[in-house]
């Protein structure tokens, strides 16, 4: 293992894990797993009240990866602007598509989700699923938001909500 690679985060940075979206690292340490010496990035995702344990070699590999700059999330906006595309699909085929693109910690992929499910009050009324699926991505999208604008997810929250209702009355 080269230790090069471990400079990447650092301990009290954010990041983003893709399959639960932004946590801090909290530590890296040392642990003894099956006999192997192994350096783990210590994360903790304080919402879900979950603390993950990712080898420091491997997580670039897993998509694990820096907040995304300021240029990536007006991008995100620019994306929630856009028309809604929703594809002619089976429902099933098209929510495996939204929980690949939630699951894959790109921030613009999880904006695409957001802008495709969200409803406006004169639409029609989503399905459990669906709402479960436009919930997970506008949390997952406003932490991200909230982290690099400096932590309010209130205020993070709100900003994503004017940008669709501007697109909902445009």
């Amino acid at each position: 293992m080269t230790k090069s690679k471990k400079s990447e985060f650092r301990p009290n940075e954010y990041v983003v894990y893709p399959a639960h979206g932004v946590g801090q690292i909290v530590s890296i340490e040392e642990q003894e797993i099956a006999g192997i010496s192994l350096e783990l990035f210590v994360i903790s995702f304080e919402k879900d009240k979950m603390t993950l344990r990712v080898p420091t070699h491997k997580a670039t590999e897993i998509g694990m990866r820096s907040l995304s700059s300021p240029d990536v999330i007006s991008q995100a906006m620019k994306t929630l602007k856009g028309k809604a595309k929703v594809k002619r699909a089976m429902w099933s085929r098209r929510a495996q598509e939204y929980e690949q693109k939630i699951n894959s910690g790109d921030l613009i992929a999880i904006a695409e989700v957001v802008r495709d499910l969200h409803r406006g009050d004169d639409q029609r009324e989503q399905s459990y699923s669906e709402r479960q699926l436009y919930e997970a991505a506008l949390e997952r999208l406003t932490r991200e938001v909230a982290a690099v604008s400096g932590g309010d997810e209130m205020a993070a929250a709100k900003q994503v909500d004017d940008v669709l209702v501007s697109r909902a009355a445009a």
